[in-house]
C-alpha cells in the first residue's frame, strides 16, 4: 500500500491540472494579502480631517438637542401599546466619540479567524476539483483498466489513490495557510494593531488552521470518490455546484430548521469550533398579534466533527463498494 501510494502521489503531482491548481492557489493567496493590505491602510490626512469635522458636527448637535430628543422619546414611549420595549433601549442616544468616526484600526486577532475560514473554502474547492479530476480522468481515458492489469487488487488501488489525494494536499494547505497567517500579521503589524495577539490567540488560530488542513484533505478524498462514481471531472463539478445552489441556497432558505444537516454549516462549525445560524420563530402575542423574530442558534464543534466524519466514511465506503463491484470499462 505504501509503495502504491507513493506512485499515486507522483502521478498526482505530475498532472497538468495539479500544476494549474497550485498556481491558482498561489495567485489567490497573493490577492488575499494585497486586499488585506488595502483594507488595513489608515486614513489619509485629508480623510482624517474630514472625520474630525464630522465628529465635531455630530457632537455639537448632541449637546444642543440631546435632552430635547430624549424628552420627546420618553413621551412617545408612554404612548406605546403593551408589550413595549424598555425605555433605555428605545431612548438610547449616546454621546458621539471620536473613535466612532473615520476608520478604526485593523486588529489582527479580529480579522484573522475570518480570513482562515475563507481560505479553507477555496482550499477545499481546489482540493475537491483536483481530486475529482485525478480519478475522473483515469476513467475517461481508460487508464484505470491498464493500471488494474498491473495491480488487480482493486481495494488496494482505491485506497492508495484516496490516500495520495488526501496526503498530497496536507503540505499544500499548510503552506498556503501559513503564508496567509504570517503575511497578514506582518501587514497588520505595520498598518494596524497586533497588540492583542496573545499566546491564546495564536493557539486558537493554529487550531483553526489545522482543522482547515484536515478539511482540505477530506475534500481531496471526497473529490476523488465523486470522480470515481461519476467517471468525469465536469460531472463531479456539476454535482457540487447543483448542491450548493439547490441545497445550500434554495433549500436552506425555505427550511431553516434543516440547516444543521447541511454540509456548509457543519464545515464552518468544525473549522471555527462552533458556528452561528438563525431561524425564524413565530408566536402569538398577548394581544392576539402574530409576532416573528430571528433567533440565533449555535451548532457545536462536536456536531460538525461527527457530521463530517460520518459523511466521509459513508461516501468512501460507497466508492469502495462501487469500484470493487462495477466494471471499469
Amino acid at each position: 500500500m505504501v509503495r502504491l501510494t507513493k506512485v499515486e502521489l507522483r502521478r498526482l503531482m505530475a498532472r497538468r491540472l495539479t500544476a494549474v491548481g497550485l498556481a491558482g492557489l498561489f495567485l489567490i493567496t497573493i490577492l488575499l494579502l494585497v486586499a488585506t493590505w488595502f483594507d488595513a491602510r489608515p486614513l489619509s490626512a485629508v480623510e482624517q480631517q474630514q472625520a474630525q469635522q464630522q465628529y465635531e458636527m455630530a457632537h455639537k448637535d448632541w449637546v444642543e438637542h440631546a435632552q430635547e430628543i430624549r424628552t420627546q422619546c420618553e413621551a412617545d414611549w408612554k404612548t406605546q401599546p403593551d408589550p413595549k420595549p424598555k425605555l433605555e433601549e428605545m431612548c438610547f442616544y449616546s454621546e458621539p466619540k471620536p473613535e466612532d468616526f473615520g476608520k478604526p484600526p485593523t486588529v489582527f486577532a479580529q480579522i484573522m479567524p475570518e480570513l482562515l475560514q475563507g481560505s479553507s473554502y477555496f482550499l477545499a474547492f481546489a482540493a475537491f476539483l483536483i481530486g475529482a479530476s485525478f480519478l475522473g480522468a483515469e476513467f475517461s481515458s481508460g487508464a484505470i483498466g491498464n493500471w488494474l492489469t498491473f495491480e488487480p487488487r482493486r481495494l488496494r488501488v482505491y485506497g492508495s489513490k484516496l490516500l495520495a489525494a488526501a496526503t498530497g494536499f496536507v503540505p499544500i494547505a499548510a503552506v498556503v495557510l501559513a503564508v496567509i497567517l504570517f503575511g497578514t500579521f506582518l501587514i497588520v503589524d505595520k498598518l494596524g494593531d497586533t497588540a492583542s495577539t496573545t499566546g491564546k490567540v495564536w493557539g486558537d488560530l493554529s487550531a483553526i488552521g489545522g482543522r482547515a488542513v484536515l478539511t482540505t484533505a477530506l475534500a481531496a478524498a471526497l473529490g476523488s470518490v465523486v470522480g470515481l462514481l461519476l467517471r468525469h471531472t465536469a460531472a463531479a463539478i456539476g454535482v457540487v455546484m447543483a448542491y450548493l445552489v439547490l441545497a445550500e441556497g434554495v433549500f436552506a432558505a425555505f427550511l431553516e430548521k434543516a440547516q444543521p444537516w447541511l454540509v456548509k454549516l457543519n464545515f464552518d462549525a468544525f473549522v471555527r469550533h462552533g458556528a452561528q445560524y438563525s431561524v425564524t420563530e413565530c408566536k402569538t402575542g398577548s394581544d392576539g398579534s402574530y409576532i416573528c423574530d430571528y433567533v440565533q442558534k449555535t451548532l457545536s464543534f462536536e456536531h460538525g466533527a461527527w457530521y463530517l466524519a460520518i459523511f466521509t466514511v459513508v461516501v468512501v465506503l460507497l466508492g469502495g463498494w462501487v469500484f470493487h463491484r462495477r466494471d471499469v470499462n
